[in-house]
C-alpha cells in the first residue's frame, strides 16, 4: 500500500507538468488552429538557462524570471517566423515541419553554447532529501511542491481565460477570426499574448520538471512534449480542466505501470490511451464537437 501511495502521488506531480504544458499547447492551438511541436525545446530553455545562470551566481529569483522572459520571446519569434507565414496559404500544414525545425534548432544551438552533457539543476523549490509522511507513505516534498504549483497555475489560467478581457478575446478568435477582427478586437495582440504566455508556461513547467529530476540537457523536454499532446488531445483541445484530468490520470498510469510492471510498458501508455479515446470520444473527454457550415 505504501508503495501504492508513493506512485500514485509521484504521478499525480509529473501528470500535473503535463497539464501544464498541454495547456500551453491549448493557448496557441485556440488562437491560430497550430500545435507548436517546437515546445519541448521551449521547455528545455527555460529549465536550461534557470540552471546556468543561477550556477553563475545570479539570484535564484531572477534567474527564473529571465528564464521565463526568454522562453516567451522565443515563442513569440517562433510565430513570427516559422507559423505566420505559413498560415498565408491556405490549406498548408507547413507549420508542421517548421515547428520541428524551430525545436531542432534550438536544440542544436543550446548543445552549441552549453554543450551536450546534462546540467545539474539546483533545489529551486525544496531540498530533494526533503520529505513528508502522508497515509503511511514518504513523499518527496518536491512531489507536493510541484503537484500544488502546476494545479493552481492551471486553475488560475482557466479561471483568466474565462474572466478576463483577453480571455474572452482568446475564446473570440477561436471562435471565429476574421469575425472577432470585425467586432474590433485586436487579433494580431491576442495571437502574440497567447503565444508569449505559451512560452512562460512551457518554462514554468521545464523549470518544475528539471527540480524533479535533478539535471537538464540540450535534449530534454521532447518526451515531456509528446505526453502533453497526448494529455491535450485526450482531455479535449481547447479544454484546459480536461488536460488537467488527462494529465493526471496520464502521469498516474505510468507511474503505477513502471512501478508494478516494466519501465518500458509505461511508455506506451500514453498513446495506448490516446488510440482508445480517440475511438470512443475523438473530441477528447471534455472537448466539443466541432460543427463546420459549407
Amino acid at each position: 500500500m505504501v508503495f501504492f501511495l508513493q506512485m500514485v502521488f509521484a504521478g499525480l506531480s509529473v501528470g500535473a507538468v503535463y497539464a501544464l504544458i498541454a495547456l500551453g499547447l491549448n493557448l496557441t492551438f485556440w488562437t491560430t488552429r497550430v500545435l507548436n511541436f517546437g515546445q519541448g525545446s521551449v521547455l528545455m530553455i527555460g529549465a536550461m538557462l534557470t540552471a546556468v545562470l543561477i550556477a553563475y551566481g545570479v539570484n535564484l529569483l531572477l534567474a527564473v524570471l529571465i528564464a521565463l522572459v526568454a522562453a516567451g520571446l522565443v515563442l513569440v519569434v517562433t510565430e513570427m517566423v516559422a507559423i505566420r507565414p505559413l498560415l498565408k496559404a491556405s490549406g498548408s500544414m507547413g507549420w508542421v515541419v517548421s515547428t520541428l525545425g524551430v525545436g531542432v534548432f534550438l536544440q542544436g544551438l543550446a548543445s552549441l553554447v552549453f554543450g551536450t552533457q546534462a546540467v545539474a539543476f539546483p533545489d529551486v523549490l525544496f531540498s530533494s532529501s526533503a520529505t513528508l509522511q502522508i497515509f503511511g507513505a514518504w513523499v518527496s516534498v518536491q512531489y507536493i511542491a510541484v503537484f500544488v504549483i502546476s494545479v493552481v497555475i492551471v486553475g488560475l489560467m482557466e479561471l483568466f481565460l474565462r474572466r478576463s478581457t483577453w480571455g474572452y478575446g482568446v475564446r473570440a478568435v477561436a471562435h471565429d477570426r476574421e469575425l472577432a477582427s470585425l467586432m474590433g478586437i485586436p487579433v494580431r495582440k491576442v495571437v502574440l499574448l497567447s503565444f508569449v504566455v505559451s512560452g512562460v508556461l512551457a518554462g514554468v513547467a521545464g523549470i518544475l520538471t528539471s527540480q524533479i529530476s535533478g539535471t537538464v540537457d540540450p535534449g530534454f523536454g521532447l518526451h515531456l512534449l509528446i505526453l502533453a499532446f497526448v494529455a491535450a488531445v485526450v482531455g479535449g483541445m481547447g479544454s484546459a480542466v480536461g488536460a488537467l484530468i488527462a494529465g493526471l490520470g496520464l502521469g498516474v498510469l505510468e507511474k503505477l505501470i513502471a512501478g508494478y510492471y516494466s519501465p518500458a510498458a509505461a511508455q506506451t501508455v500514453a498513446f495506448v490511451l490516446l488510440v482508445v479515446v480517440l475511438a470512443v470520444r475523438p473530441q477528447g473527454l471534455l472537448g466539443k464537437k466541432e460543427t463546420v457550415k459549407v
